[in-house]
């Protein structure tokens, strides 16, 4: 594995090469190359390892300052916390930093459980980690979360999936599918052969006026949360937040890791069946809902929930609904930390 360092705007991470990766579609990434961010030390038995795979959107840098922390349950100090952005992201390999052959429009369709297999390379043969402590991740991270503790149920000892589901709901995808069309409806777009993302910022606009209406909650709108988050209007807190959130990314990116999103399903595994799949978790999960999410409603999470042995359901409480993972909401925060302390003294 061949490994080196970059130091840009998202934060500290490596590039580490895993070398061939074939995908579950068929297609296959010659030089799988990931970019992880690590924090604190692995102690000597090497049973301190806690991964955090990373959400729709979401880079190791906005997971470092959600979820780690000096005196936090993740704190480094205790743990060697692994973050690997997803394939797709823009920062592992993706559409937009591919080589030529598998580019933009090119790049072969990924699933949930090629990154999950990339993860379990790159921690064993890089790190030489056989068990983790903790797998952790919410929305995308927890579909992840979920892949890892039932392809690999002998060496997940926790699990704490958050605004996620093992299965993706018909009602979700049709609603990743709009997300999808606003940018590929934009005549820029060209079926992906754009020259740069700022040709398609209409659509990414839209990308992000939908996020706007669906990642947050109606309890959100009527109580006026956006002032509390800085922004006098709604426009303002639309343009300034959301827009500005969303505008800088590839649209091929979004458009790759939606589709991953969309059948997310670890009852692949099983022939269809979700309950056989569930059970074969060993470990000791608590499943994360956020109350107002309307992605991953607690519902929904629950259902799954029911199927796991000896797992808790500790849903979370906030009206910023699923984006509450962006850590707008302090008290769903210390909730959070409440439960992965408890969790991790399991």
């Amino acid at each position: 594995m061949n490994t080196y360092y970059s130091q840009e705007n998202h934060g500290p991470f490596k590039y580490i090469s895993i070398g061939r990766l074939e995908l579950e579609e068929g297609g296959v990434l010659e030089d799988c190359t990931l970019a992880v961010a690590t924090y604190g030390e692995l102690n000597a038995n090497k049973s301190n390892a806690i991964l955090i795979p990373t959400w729709y959107s979401g880079t190791s840098k906005i997971m470092e300052q959600v979820y780690i922390g000096k005196g936090r349950a993740l704190d480094p100090q205790r743990y060697f916390i692994v973050i690997v952005n997803q394939i797709g992201s823009g920062l592992s390999v993706s559409p937009s930093n591919a080589p030529a052959d598998i580019a933009g429009p090119r790049f072969p369709q990924v699933r949930i459980g090629d990154d999950v297999r990339a993860q379990h390379r790159l921690l064993t043969q890089h790190f030489g980690i056989e068990r983790l402590a903790l797998v952790v991740g919410g929305s995308m991270g927890a579909q992840q979360t979920y892949e890892w503790a039932v392809r690999y149920p002998d060496m997940v000892e926790r699990a704490a999936p958050i605004a996620g589901t093992a299965r993706n709901t018909e009602h979700d995808f049709l609603f990743t599918e709009t997300l999808v069309e606003a940018i590929t409806t934009d005549p820029a777009y060209k079926g992906g052969d754009y020259a740069s993302a700022s040709e398609v910022a209409a659509g990414l606009r839209r990308h992000a006026k939908l996020w706007t209406v669906m990642g947050w909650s109606t309890e959100f709108f009527r109580v006026g949360r956006h002032r509390v988050l800085g922004f006098k209007t709604m426009q303002e807190f639309v343009d300034g937040f959301m827009t500005g959130y969303f505008s800088p990314m590839d649209p091929g990116n979004l458009r790759c890791m939606a589709w991953k999103w969309q059948r997310g399903d670890v009852s692949r595994h099983t022939g269809g069946d979700l309950e056989a799949a569930l059970g074969r978790i060993k470990a000791k999960t608590f499943v994360m809902p956020i109350s107002h999410d309307m992605f991953f409603p607690p519902n929904d999470c629950l259902v799954e929930q029911q199927m796991i042995r000896g797992s808790e359901f500790r849903p979370l409480s906030s009206i910023d609904g699923h984006l509450a993972l962006f850590g707008t909401d302090a008290n769903c925060m210390a909730e959070l930390d409440s439960n992965l302390r408890e969790l991790l003294a399991l």
